[in-house]
This record gives structure tokens, C-alpha cells and sequence, in this order.
């Protein structure tokens, strides 16, 4: 049941608790770095000052070989000729991508423009799912055979879609031959705008044959784009490496502002 609440009490709360902490403004004790200043784009999915540019509709020197296909500003899977990865490394990532299935696709289920966004072994799914069932670990937006995306916010085949994808990587120790996680990998996932995979904890790879599991691997790894014998068509990529989830220092004492 809701209650009034009278401005009195709310008063003699706020008198109360200045009075418990001496009337002082309290502070964490964290010695905080001032955060760098970053000029942000004019359009939200256009790179920010400090993101690196992976596909400006220009080249493929980012990327490991030229065997994908530059057509009208896109990048398209050219269907036989491999996954493409990131010449460079990342480790945590804010990453946009921007995709679009084939507007013609005639297959079902997992044949339906089917790529991936990948770190490393962690995909985020593409695929067509718009009015099209698969299963739901393996539909759009999915984390592959791990985890189906909060709700289905995919546009029809052939119009543009995007992904902002923030990645914290796992840190892993191998012990005598034996994976240690020390930390889980985390994803967060937004196609379109709309959250549809919310701080998830990664269980290891996403094997499409068996269950995840992590395996050893570098802190810092390539991005992927997966070759899946469909003309999917990508553009307008740019990511940004970011803290880890830990990279904040712990409180070293409770102080007040004089």
C-alpha cells in the first residue's frame, strides 16, 4: 500500500542523516584517474575520437586477407572463401557492427543468411529471424547454443540491422594442462537499440557440436566474421577496447570532504 508522505518527515529523515555523518559530504577513498575526454560522434553509430575502424565501405586492410567482396560501401561474405578476422587484437570491446541477410534467402531455419560476430571462440549469432523459427539458442541475436536473445527485435531480410556489443574478456589460467576462469567472460548485447542480452555470463565456447567449455587462450584476440555459404553483407564496423570488469581499484578507506 502506498502511503503520503509529509514533508516534515522527509525533513527531519534528511536532518537526521546529515546529523549521523556530521554534516559532511562523504567520499570513497578511491583515488580515481580523471577520465580521458572523447569527442563522441555527431550520429550515435558513427565512430567516436578513440574508436579503432575496422570497414569504412573504403578497404579491407584491417582484416586478415582480401578474399571478401567490397560492393557499393558493404562488405559481403563471399561464400567459400573463409571467416574473416581483425589483423589486430582487443581485449574487452565495445564493438558496432552493422548487417544485413540477403533479401532473397529461400533456405530455413540456420540457412537464413547465417554468419557470426565473434571474440575469439564467443559468437553473437546473425541470422534471419524474422518470422522464422530456428532454435532459439541459435536464432539472431543469440549467444550460440548458449543463451536465446531477451526478445526478437529482427528487421526482414535485406534491411539493415545493428549490433553494440560490449564484450569483457575471460581471464583464464592453465595449471598443469588444466583451464583455471578466474573471471567468466560477460556480453551485453543490443541490436537495434533494444537490449536483448543483458551482462551474460559467457560459459566457454560456443561450440555448435558440444557443450561450451573454456579452453585456453590469449587475453587479447581477434574479431571474427564467420563465412556460413551466405552473401551476408556487413558495414560501418568500429570497436573500442575498453577496461575489464575488475580494472576499478578497491576502496583503501571511508574519508569525508572537509
Amino acid at each position: 500500500m502506498l502511503r503520503n508522505v509529509s514533508t516534515t518527515a522527509v525533513i527531519l529523515f534528511c536532518t537526521a542523516a546529515l546529523t549521523a555523518y556530521g554534516g559532511q559530504d562523504w567520499k570513497s577513498g578511491i583515488p580515481w584517474q580523471k577520465p580521458a575526454a572523447v569527442v563522441p560522434a555527431q550520429n550515435p553509430a558513427e565512430p567516436p575520437a578513440d574508436a579503432v575502424v575496422l570497414f569504412d565501405g573504403k578497404d579491407l586492410n584491417a582484416w586478415d586477407k582480401n578474399s571478401w567482396l567490397i560492393e557499393n560501401g558493404e562488405l559481403v561474405c563471399n561464400p567459400g572463401k573463409g571467416s574473416l578476422s581483425t589483423k589486430q587484437k582487443f581485449a574487452s570491446v565495445q564493438l558496432h557492427i552493422e548487417f544485413a541477410v540477403p533479401k532473397d534467402i529461400s533456405g530455413k531455419g540456420q540457412a537464413r543468411g547465417n554468419s557470426g560476430v565473434f571474440w575469439g571462440g564467443y559468437e553473437v549469432q546473425v541470422l534471419d529471424s524474422y518470422n522464422e523459427d530456428t532454435y532459439f539458442d541459435g536464432q539472431c541475436g543469440a549467444i550460440y547454443k548458449q543463451c536465446p536473445p531477451l526478445v526478437n527485435v529482427c528487421r526482414k531480410p535485406g534491411e539493415w540491422q545493428s549490433y553494440d556489443i560490449i564484450f569483457n574478456r575471460p581471464e583464464l589460467k592453465t595449471e598443469n594442462g588444466v583451464v583455471r576462469v578466474i573471471r567468466p567472460a560477460y556480453i551485453t548485447v543490443l541490436q537495434n537499440g533494444v537490449l536483448i542480452i543483458n551482462h551474460h555470463q559467457i560459459q566457454g565456447t560456443t561450440f555448435f557440436n558440444r557443450p561450451p567449455a573454456y579452453e585456453a587462450h590469449a587475453d587479447k584476440m581477434p574479431l571474427m566474421l564467420q563465412d556460413h555459404g551466405n552473401k551476408t553483407r556487413f558495414r560501418n564496423i568500429w570497436v573500442r577496447e575498453i577496461p575489464d570488469t575488475d580494472a576499478h581499484p578497491e576502496p583503501v578507506k571511508a574519508a569525508y570532504y572537509e
